[in-house]
């Protein structure tokens, strides 16, 4: 159950006493057998040279004249922003360390993919000890972006990826995308909704982005007489996400928080707030201003929660033991790509983490 998202190379990393993540020779082979690294059937003799180089010692020194040599410009790039990428983490010594530095210094040439990869191991050494496939699943929000639908009122996450691969392919690869560019009808390929009856796929599967994850708050039952009840979920989307944020905040800056789902903010005292990607930022600046927003840019809206600080002195003088809300909310293209970085940065900490 233990061995999810493998790709990720934890099983590379080391942990240090704080319980961070060593970077090694072995983690930095996985970014050297990346496609943009790897060797193709026209590399030149010095890159074939460079790359088994690199391979045998990644830590080896390389100096401009070594990447001049190269006669593909692309190839003479991508080493370029590895290498640069490289040193910062050789320099900060553990992936947690060089991700806070690139968040708060910013990230310069690094590529999306490199903070996604650093992220997502990140999140798999937090959820080490984790057999909730619901929070699993809620944690891959952090480093891949999500399709959003709404199902009778519940919006579905459904990896981005996928879908779009599974549009295109129908699942049957190359085959597929050929088929459609003929015009050839596909059967649709539909995504299970995570749930009791298929939790355990989630760890059984080699595709660990194969599950829709269900972000609606709770569930209503019909009683008779027009009556109904709200029944909170016992597994649920926001709170798993919930779950992997309090960990993301512990692990990372060293703050006890709480964090629930809410559905609305009646707060007269709301002094704090943070947007966990851009579009939620700015619908909650536009509710804290009093400004008006319009309802379809409201129902972009995917989800509210609530942070509390475990010890109030850790916060900010002027708004300790006040709430912090949190906002999450897809664009006006439907997609959702949160931004764990947002949470870290813009926590009203009362000292420097």
């Amino acid at each position: 159950m233990n061995n999810f998202w493998p790709s990720c190379g934890f099983d590379r990393l080391v942990r240090n006493s704080r319980g961070w993540l060593s970077v090694t020779p072995d983690y930095l082979r996985l970014f050297l057998a990346r496609p943009e690294l790897a060797m193709q059937e026209d590399s030149c003799a010095a890159e074939i040279a460079l790359h088994s180089r690199l391979m045998d010692d990644p830590q080896h020194r390389v100096d401009g004249d070594a990447i001049g040599l190269l006669q593909d410009a692309d190839a003479r790039d991508n080493y370029r922003v590895f290498l640069d990428f490289r040193d910062a983490l050789l320099a900060a010594g553990t992936l947690e360390a060089c991700y806070l530095g690139l968040m708060r210094q910013g990230v310069g040439r690094t590529p999306p993919l490199f903070i996604d990869l650093l992220v997502q191991a990140i999140v798999r050494n937090l959820l080490d000890d984790c057999t909730d496939a619901w929070q699993a699943r809620a944690g891959e929000l952090l480093f891949r972006s999500q399709r959003v639908s709404v199902q009778e009122g519940r919006p579905m996450a459904g990896d981005r990826e996928r879908l779009d691969m599974l549009s295109e392919t129908a699942g049957m690869g190359d085959i597929g995308r050929l088929l459609r560019e003929g015009g050839a009808p596909l059967r649709q390929v539909d995504m299970q909704v995570l749930g009791a009856d298929n939790a355990a796929q989630y760890w059984q599967s080699s595709e660990r982005h194969a599950h829709v994850l269900d972000l609606g708050h709770e569930t209503r039952m019909e009683l008779a007489h027009g009556l109904s009840v709200a029944l909170a979920k016992t597994q649920s989307g926001p709170r798993a996400l919930a779950q992997v944020l309090e960990r993301w905040v512990a692990h990372l800056l060293g703050v006890a928080v709480r964090i629930g789902p809410r559905q609305r903010i009646d707060d007269p005292s709301w002094r704090w707030h943070i947007g966990l990607e851009p579009e939620s930022s700015a619908i909650l600046n536009a509710l804290y201003r009093e400004e008006a927003v319009e309802p379809a840019r409201m129902d972009r809206l995917i989800s509210l929660f609530q942070l509390d600080f475990e010890d109030t002195r850790e916060m900010r003088a002027d708004v300790a033991g006040r709430p912090v809300y949190l906002g999450l909310a897809m664009n006006a293209e439907q997609v959702l790509r949160l931004k764990p970085q947002n949470l870290l940065l813009n926590l009203p900490l009362a000292r420097a983490s």
